[in-house]
């Protein structure tokens, strides 16, 4: 499965945000999931069985407990990937950026005008 395959999906997008914030149950992350998504047990199962085998996510037993954890190294090949195109809209966004400001200011300083007509 091709890694924004693995994170287009809302569900396994969610999980890897709770696992960002550090080593998590599966049960905690079953029971946060199952209440936002309506879900049962087994589909986050699956979802946490899919990040784990393409390598988002690592799993260590501790006694009876599954604890879950964010593996980066997929997430950093994405933003590599990504950052060839970062590099072209970028400029694109901070001219979007200044364009909006210049509004902004143009607006106010309309509004400010006693002598304008609002």
């Amino acid at each position: 499965m091709h890694a924004f395959d693995v994170v287009g999906d809302p569900v396994r997008r969610r999980i890897l945000e709770l696992l960002a914030g550090g080593e998590r149950s599966s049960g905690d992350v079953t029971a946060i999931v199952r209440t936002e998504f309506g879900i049962s047990q087994p589909a986050v199962s699956q979802h946490l069985k899919v990040l784990r085998d393409n390598g988002f996510a690592v799993v260590r037993a501790e006694r009876t407990r599954r604890l879950y954890a964010v593996d980066s190294a997929p997430l950093q090949e994405m933003d590599a990937w990504l950052e060839r195109f970062r590099r072209s809209w970028t400029p694109r966004l901070d001219a979007l950026a200044t364009e909006i400001a210049r509004g902004k200011r143009a607006h106010r300083t309309h509004q400010d005008d006693p002598g304008s007509e609002t």
